[in-house]
């Protein structure tokens, strides 16, 4: 380990930061990073539970004067969204995430940082390994693959909890409490393919769209950042030269905006000039719509090579999936200026040999118009012979008023900063929901320090803001046993 972060404060929150960045620990890959949870609670004599899912349960007693307190639970989650920059040969399955300082904020080096949501678990082993705080009894809970549907919040038993609080330390902006998220679900269409031969007068071509800045596909959908697929989509249709289209391929994570796609399609020799000037034309159009979003957007062709190109059928098939599957900001809720009701995400185009998958992620505060989102694109992949499933889906987290927990953190929060801290809903999916669910009378409240650009290679995280999110944190477990 190189300990980059060794000089910085609170430097437990820090430390373990660093230590969890050596650990792979990708959605669906969490074996290791939860075996590491589990000795570090044995480690300190401390009960833990390590379930079938791999999510992690950690107790600990309440400190002296805080025994009647109601219990708290820290929550986050273990696994990270791995996303890289196309030039990078970082393998997320075994290289450690490659730590930088630049002012005061922590990147990763061409790949995402896993800041989302490692600084929730070196938080909670920062506040379990510390033997000076005041606090009620605790519990961290670490889940698993939460950025590929929930499904360890989904299938922990909630028998196992006994707090009545829930802090989740999975939000990204300090200074705001969230006390409601959108549910969700993963949408999935699939487009049967059948070929045919590409003769010796075509040329192969591959268009890449490249430069987009992309998101999270939650917290940035109200940026209004250009879709890589849906470009591709737009660029495939308004081609004004005769083409066959031999594949489509675009993003990694349906819960991440795509920020490349590359197709490949195939062309008579001699027009090969000609589509590379229409395809400029195009990108002429779609610089200037995305100037302010996606100043970096380009398109580019090379020469490349194809033996087949899909039938006539599956083209007209794929180009109108690209172009007519829901994308984007769906409504705005009429209840909380600026919050999104409810949106989707084409996040992954893949063609493998026989078929095309279009990938989304679906997201409302309003159980319906999620439906209605999922019914649209049953009823598109319908008309075109397509198969569409929709999987992992998640409650909603609704706001309940008058929470003693909210109660609590907006006077801790006014006493330390001296201002009331912004209370509101995103429209990203917590596992608050899933996790009120199972339990009976709990509540539930959202924070976390300043991140950015989460869910791409330039995802950042401001160190003052850690310090500063840790210790009102500390503050509020502190201040348990006067209210």
């Amino acid at each position: 380990m190189k300990n980059v972060l060794k000089d910085l404060n609170p430097s437990l929150v820090f430390k373990y930061f660093e230590e969890i960045s050596q650990i792979p620990r990708g959605s669906g890959n969490e074996k290791e990073i939860s075996n590491f949870l589990y000795k570090f609670a044995k480690d300190l004599g401390l009960e833990v539970i390590q379930d079938e899912h791999l999510n992690i349960l950690i107790r600990k007693p309440a400190t002296e004067g805080y025994e009647n307190c109601p219990g708290v639970i820290l929550q986050g989650h273990m696994d990270m969204v791995c996303e890289k920059n196309k030039d990078s040969d970082h393998d997320f399955e075994k290289d450690p995430i490659d730590l930088r300082i630049i002012d005061d904020m922590i990147y990763a080096n061409g790949t995402t940082l896993g800041a989302d949501n490692g600084i929730a678990v070196a938080m909670g082993l920062a506040v379990l390994a510390s033997n000076d705080l005041a606090h009620p009894s605790l519990e961290v809970l670490i889940t698993s693959n939460e950025e590929a549907g929930m499904t360890g919040a989904n299938g922990l038993d909630g028998g196992i909890l006994k707090g009545k609080y829930i802090i989740n330390l999975d939000s990204e902006e300090e200074g705001y409490l969230l006390v409601s998220c959108a549910g969700g679900n993963r949408a999935y269409v699939t487009l049967p393919l059948t070929y045919k031969s590409v003769d010796e007068n075509k040329q192969a071509l591959l268009v890449e769209v490249k430069g987009l800045l992309g998101g999270h596909s939650g917290m940035d959908i109200v940026k209004q950042r250009a879709n890589s697929n849906v470009v591709m989509g737009r660029i495939l249709n308004l081609l004004d030269i005769d083409y066959d289209l031999v594949e489509v391929n675009g993003g990694s994570k349906n819960n991440a905006i795509p920020r490349e796609c590359e197709a490949k399609v195939v062309v008579d020799k001699n027009q090969v000039d000609a589509l590379k000037a229409s395809v400029s034309r195009i990108e002429e159009i779609l610089k200037h719509e995305f100037s302010t979003t996606d100043p970096g957007l380009k398109v580019i062709v090379e020469e490349t090579t194809a033996d087949k190109a899909l039938a006539d059928d599956c083209k007209s098939k794929a180009l109108l999936l690209l172009n007519l599957i829901p994308n984007g900001i769906q409504t705005q809720s009429m209840d909380i200026e600026g919050l999104v009701e409810s949106s989707t995400n084409l996040g992954v185009v893949k063609t493998s040999e026989d078929k095309m998958s279009f990938e989304s992620a679906v997201r409302s505060s309003v159980a319906t118009l999620r439906e209605n989102i999922n019914n649209k694109t049953k009823l598109l992949a319908d008309s075109v012979g397509a198969n569409f499933e929709n999987t992992d889906g998640y409650p909603a987290w609704e706001y309940v008023k008058n929470s003693k927990l909210e109660h609590i953190c907006v006077d801790v929060y006014e006493k330390l900063t001296g201002k009331k801290p912004i209370i509101t809903a995103i429209h990203a999916g917590l596992e608050c929901g899933l996790l009120l669910d199972k339990m009976n009378g709990a509540e539930a409240i959202s924070m976390g320090p300043d991140m950015f650009e989460v869910h791409t290679p330039n995802e950042h995280l401001s160190i003052p803001s850690v310090k500063n999110v840790y210790e009102f944190l500390l503050e509020v477990l502190a201040s348990m046993n006067q209210y």
